[in-house]
């Protein structure tokens, strides 16, 4: 039986609603039994079956936020399109909340295509999916194991797992690191167990240290402010479980994304902290692949990583429509 979802209707995301395209909410299940909680985005005046988009991210962030705006935006451009909330965030279901799972959140990209390959106006041979930040990585683990996207984009990405079990640009890839990470992790079951509920790890820092990174004023600058700032986003507030992200640590994707056969598109900023992840997945996808020719790597000069979550004049929704409908034929 489907959990009943309670969902705002509402217009409370962080940009302006299009009058080019209709707006819904809609909800769908995965296979582990989780309702999923979606904006559906559909161009005004279309007839036919048309070719859909599911989008999803960043990692950490709602629907109303980025990857409502992409999804909107790519209805404006003729898609039907989908944002969702992962398992156990935002208006979707599942519990305990503010869990991730390179499983769960790699099926929940598959679920979506599940819902979309059943409606009577998608095309179920024109789905494309969008993954941004941490969920570009989850975009790249799902096209490896469904034949049924036809094309990927991941935008801003990371790969979570690699984060997790090294640290930012690898600067804690070392079996004594892992073993405090893991050490620490461990007492806080413990800990969470005993409470009878789960810690949080505290979402992006409030107020904003005069010695913070860039990358930290980056987020600041997007989760914290008007620009970006969402009541149901984690980042925003209280941030995922302590324990939330475990199994990242042990359980690495993208194995087997140079036998995507699919197309890919990857786009990065240029001025991004997070740039390796992009260009170290795009090597890995092409390396020894017989499928290289239909991959690509799109760096965007000038830009940082949360650029790519917002700024329309940045982020290159002409070349990804694009790239979905030469994909998509």
């Amino acid at each position: 039986m489907q959990e009943k979802l309670s969902l705002t209707q509402e217009w409370d995301k962080t940009f302006p609603k299009s009058d080019k395209v209709d707006h819904r909410k809609v909800t769908f299940h995965n296979r582990y039994g989780i309702t999923l909680a979606a904006d559906l985005y559909e161009p005004k005046n279309t007839s036919g079956k048309l070719a859909a988009i599911a989008v999803c991210g960043p990692f950490g962030a709602v629907k109303e936020q980025a990857s409502g705006l992409y999804a909107q935006t790519m209805a404006q451009r003729g898609f039907l399109t989908i944002a969702f909330d992962p398992s156990f965030t935002g208006e979707s279901g599942g519990s305990p909340r503010y869990m991730a799972s390179p499983d769960i959140n790699t099926e929940d990209f598959q679920a979506a295509v599940d819902f979309l390959s059943v409606q009577d106006n998608v095309d179920p041979e024109k789905i494309g999916i969008i993954g941004i930040c941490g969920w570009g990585g989850m975009a790249l683990n799902a096209a490896a194991l469904d034949t049924r996207i036809k094309a990927t984009v991941a935008s801003t990405m990371y790969d979570m797992t690699r984060v997790n079990a090294k640290g930012y640009f690898d600067a804690e890839d070392s079996e004594q690191a892992r073993y405090e990470k893991r050490k620490a992790l461990n007492a806080q079951r413990i800990a969470d167990y005993k409470n009878g509920s789960y810690a949080l790890g505290g979402g992006v820092v409030d107020p904003l240290p005069a010695d913070a990174p860039f990358f930290v004023k980056d987020y600041h600058d997007y989760y914290k402010t008007k620009r970006g700032y969402h009541v149901r986003s984690l980042n925003s507030n209280g941030g995922w479980n302590v324990t939330g992200c475990m199994s990242f640590m042990n359980q690495p994707i993208l194995q087997y994304s140079n036998e995507i056969r699919s197309a890919v598109l990857i786009i990065h900023g240029e001025k991004a902290h997070s740039c390796y992840f992009s260009k170290d997945a795009f090597a890995g996808m092409v390396k020894d692949s017989p499928y290289a020719d239909n991959k690509e790597l799109l760096i965007i000069p000038g830009a940082v990583h949360t650029d790519l979550y917002d700024k329309t004049d940045v982020i290159p929704f002409d070349k990804m429509a694009d790239f979905f409908r030469k994909s998509m034929q």
